[in-house]
């Protein structure tokens, strides 16, 4: 039996190709700097839809590229659909995936905008506050919150989440799909670099 990593990496490799071929045949003339941001928004996508929109890491990661422009929302779609074969998959699969995207990309909005108020209500009331003597308990809390938020900065969607366990679950999951990621490009670097070298 094969081991869910190496599905995972399967998946992921195949969903990356297919995005690397659209990108090459959507701009045949692209820079470097563009070459760069083609492998690294395919690579994302890929590996955000190899969990098929299970995780929220990786609903908020395809929210985030297809709320930048409308260039990457018609890429992302392209990447997403996979090869033109199963019309009524396609369309229930971009259904899905479309949905949570802009319903993520609702609730993220709204909840930067609750986020700056609540900030700027704790900032007041901290200020007009007494200065408390500091346990080891409360400092203790006080690393845990801060490294909770420093958490919440590296996963996609992450700044969202209030439940810690759930972010944590979310935050190995990501660690996982990153780890597959790195293997499949090294393995790739790897074999490209041990192909003979035509002299024409």
């Amino acid at each position: 039996m094969r081991s869910p990593g190496s599905l995972l990496k399967q998946v992921f490799l195949k969903k990356w190709i297919m995005g690397l071929q659209r990108f090459s045949s959507s701009n045949k003339n692209m820079s470097v700097l563009e070459r760069k941001t083609a492998i690294k928004l395919s690579a994302d996508i890929a590996m955000a839809s190899a969990r098929n929109g299970n995780t929220f890491w990786s609903r908020a990661l395809i929210a985030n590229y297809a709320s930048k422009d409308g260039s990457h929302k018609h890429l992302v779609e392209q990447i997403l659909m996979g090869p033109e074969s199963d019309d009524e998959k396609q369309i229930s699969l971009k259904n899905k995936f479309s949905t949570r995207a802009i319903s993520m990309c609702k609730r993220m909005r709204s909840k930067k905008i609750l986020k700056r108020s609540c900030r700027r209500l704790f900032r007041r009331r901290t200020r007009s506050s007494s200065s408390k003597c500091a346990t080891s308990t409360s400092i203790a809390k006080r690393l845990v919150k801060k490294r909770t938020q420093v958490l919440k900065t590296l996963i996609p969607g992450g700044e969202f989440m209030n439940d810690e366990v759930a972010l944590i679950e979310e935050a190995l999951d990501y660690i996982v799909s990153l780890r597959a990621q790195v293997d499949v490009m090294r393995s790739l670097a790897t074999a490209s670099s041990e192909l003979p070298i035509n002299h024409a």
